[in-house]
């Protein structure tokens, strides 16, 4: 099932999923949705994984001296 809805965008972004969508034989609608699905998807992820650093961080889970200093020598950071 499919909802119609309206929105306010910028000619030239219209122009871009326009020429877009020549290029790859899509629908304009069809590239919209795409875009939709990975934004939503990108920033439902984004969201989850600070609701979780959030609920370590409350619960005191921290990395210890040890693991800061494994993950420093695998990197090569150099302090000063």
């Amino acid at each position: 099932m499919s909802t119609q809805i309206s929105i306010r965008t910028s000619e030239d972004l219209i122009l871009k999923f326009n020429a877009l969508a020549k290029e790859t034989d899509r629908s304009r609608a069809y590239l919209i949705n795409q875009a939709l699905e990975e934004y939503i998807a990108r920033e439902a992820w984004q969201v989850a994984e600070i609701r979780k650093a959030l609920q370590e961080a409350d619960a005191g889970d921290f990395a210890t001296d040890e693991e800061i200093a494994a993950l420093d020598a695998k990197w090569g950071y150099r302090a000063g």
